[in-house]
C-alpha cells in the first residue's frame, strides 16, 4: 500500500511540474498590439535641435549633426521591417502613425588619459520626442519626451587593449539603439 501512495505522489508532482512548464508564465514573443493593429506609418523625424539655446549643462554648447533626423527615420523604418510585428504602410492606409522629432544630440566625455589632457571615452546620446497615434480614431496612444538611444566608444587616445571606433560608427550604433528601443516601446507596450 505504501508503494502505491508513493507512486501516486510522484505522478502528481510530475503532472504539476509538466503543467507549470507547458503553461509558462504568460510570456510570448507575439506583439501586444496583435490583432487590432497591423500596419504603421513612420513620419519623417523633424530636426528640433535648438543650437541657439545658451542654458545647457556645464556651459557646453549644443551640437548639430547634419542629417541625423534622416538617419533616425531610416533606422526606425529598417527596425520595423526587421521586427516584422507591424508592416509599413502609407500614411492614409496605416493603422498606426509614429511621429517623432530629434531634440538633442550629445557627446559627453566619460574618461580621460592619466594626465587628464585628452578624452579616451565618449558617450553619444540621441534624444527624440515621440508620439504614437491610432490613425483610424485619430487618438493619441502614448507619448514619450526625451526618449534616447546611446552608445559609448573609445577614442584613439585610449589604452591599446580598448576597442576603438570612429565617432561616425558610434553615432550609427547610438541611432541603432534608439531605433530598437522605439520599436520595442511600440510593440511591447510595457
Amino acid at each position: 500500500m505504501r508503494k502505491r501512495s508513493n507512486l501516486f505522489f510522484i505522478r502528481a508532482v510530475f503532472c504539476l511540474a509538466a503543467f507549470a512548464v507547458f503553461s509558462g508564465c504568460g510570456y510570448t514573443t507575439r506583439s501586444m498590439l496583435y490583432g487590432k493593429y497591423e500596419t504603421i506609418y513612420v513620419a519623417p523625424f523633424a530636426n528640433k535641435v535648438n543650437i541657439t539655446d545658451e542654458s545647457f549643462s556645464a556651459n557646453k554648447y549644443r551640437i548639430y549633426r547634419p542629417m541625423l533626423e534622416t538617419q533616425v527615420t531610416n533606422k526606425v523604418v529598417g527596425r520595423y521591417l526587421f521586427d516584422g510585428n507591424l508592416r509599413l504602410a502609407k500614411e492614409d492606409s496605416a493603422d498606426l502613425i509614429l511621429k517623432g522629432e530629434l531634440v538633442e544630440y550629445r557627446k559627453d566625455p566619460l574618461s580621460y588619459t592619466s594626465d587628464n589632457e585628452e578624452v579616451t571615452e565618449y558617450r553619444i546620446n540621441v534624444y527624440v520626442n515621440l508620439s504614437l497615434w491610432d490613425a483610424k480614431e485619430n487618438k493619441l496612444l502614448w507619448e514619450e519626451k526625451n526618449f534616447n538611444g546611446n552608445y559609448s566608444y573609445f577614442t584613439s587616445n585610449a589604452s591599446s587593449n580598448s576597442i576603438k571606433i570612429s565617432e561616425s560608427a558610434a553615432v550609427d550604433n547610438a541611432v541603432e539603439d534608439l531605433a530598437r528601443r522605439i520599436v520595442d516601446r511600440t510593440i511591447e507596450q510595457w
